[in-house]
């Protein structure tokens, strides 16, 4: 039995399509959400043994991991999110019976230190997790993505500018990034799932398969639309004042993806890995084949 936590999320979700993959290749799966929706009904629909509950409530957390073997440990953007790591940790030492805990970090982690303070609240967030999970002693294989092609900053937020004014609209200065797609991270996870022999303890650090600077962005965006998009760097101030302040989003993720905007304009994404590749067989997805396989979301 493969157990998914954060499994209520949209289409675009790891945890979601973890659980459509594992289904897709014949597995068990018990898909953990935090409220009985349509959402988890989907999930049922799918195969999915679904279980409702809350990742910060160690019964909750019990009835989930009962009787399973194989757990992706994932949460949405949350204040609570080191609470449900602990939690999740003493849940499975005394009543867990796992072969494996595949943990969702990010690469922003291995960049921390001890007393580091340029990072997001989140961010910091998993830096302490990792380590309460490695303290454990539960056998974990960290996985750490770069910034999500999923993320806002490259669509809801990027979309208003691309349809309007046929321009690529972000705060980046001369930083360059290489994102990447939830479906090649879930692609890793439900692998590392089946096949955890001789990876437990391993980090994965996982990118798109280029490192782009803005204008290659742009350039990526225009062959997707089949229309010139053009790049504009706004200054950090002037975009959370246009672009991501009207957004209106909790203070805690607003705060995350404004860090993630001030570090890549501090290069801190300039990193490229292919542990894609290598783990699943199978290239990462550029940003061209991205932002073209949903071009409505800039029409």
């Amino acid at each position: 039995m493969f157990l998914i936590t954060g499994a209520g999320g949209g289409t675009g979700s790891v945890s979601r399509r973890v659980v459509e993959l594992l289904l897709e290749w014949g597995e068990q799966v018990r898909a953990m959400v935090h409220r009985d929706d349509e959402r988890a009904e989907q999930l049922r629909a799918l195969g999915a043994q679904v279980v409702v509950g809350d990742l910060t409530r160690a019964c909750d957390i019990v009835d989930a991991v009962d009787g399973a073997r194989r757990m992706f440990f994932n949460m949405s953007v949350s204040p609570d999110y080191l609470e449900a790591t602990a939690e999740v940790c003493a849940v499975c030492l005394e009543r867990g019976q796992l072969d494996v805990i595949v943990n969702m970090s990010q690469m922003t982690v291995s960049q921390m230190t001890l007393t580091s303070t340029g990072e997001s609240r989140q961010q910091r967030l998993h830096w302490l997790a990792e380590h309460v999970l490695d303290w454990s002693g539960l056998p974990v294989i960290h996985v750490r993505p770069t910034v999500f092609l999923d993320n806002p900053l490259f669509t809801v937020l990027a979309s208003r500018t691309v349809r309007e004014r046929g321009v690529l609209a972000l705060p980046f200065g001369t930083g360059r990034t290489s994102p990447i797609s939830a479906d090649d991270v879930a692609r890793v996870v439900a692998t590392l799932l089946r096949d955890p022999a001789n990876r437990i303890g391993q980090v994965y650090e996982l990118t798109g398969p280029q490192v782009l600077g803005l204008d290659g962005l742009a350039e990526q965006y225009t062959r997707a639309l089949k229309r010139p998009i053009s790049a504009e760097d706004l200054s950090l101030d002037e975009w959370e004042r246009q672009v991501l302040a009207p957004a209106g989003l909790p203070e805690h993720v607003r705060q995350h993806i404004a860090t993630m905007a001030r570090l890549h304009r501090e290069g801190r994404y300039d990193r490229a890995t292919d542990d894609v590749g290598q783990i699943t067989g199978r290239p990462a997805q550029t940003v061209e084949q991205y932002v073209a396989s949903d071009p409505d979301l800039f029409y």
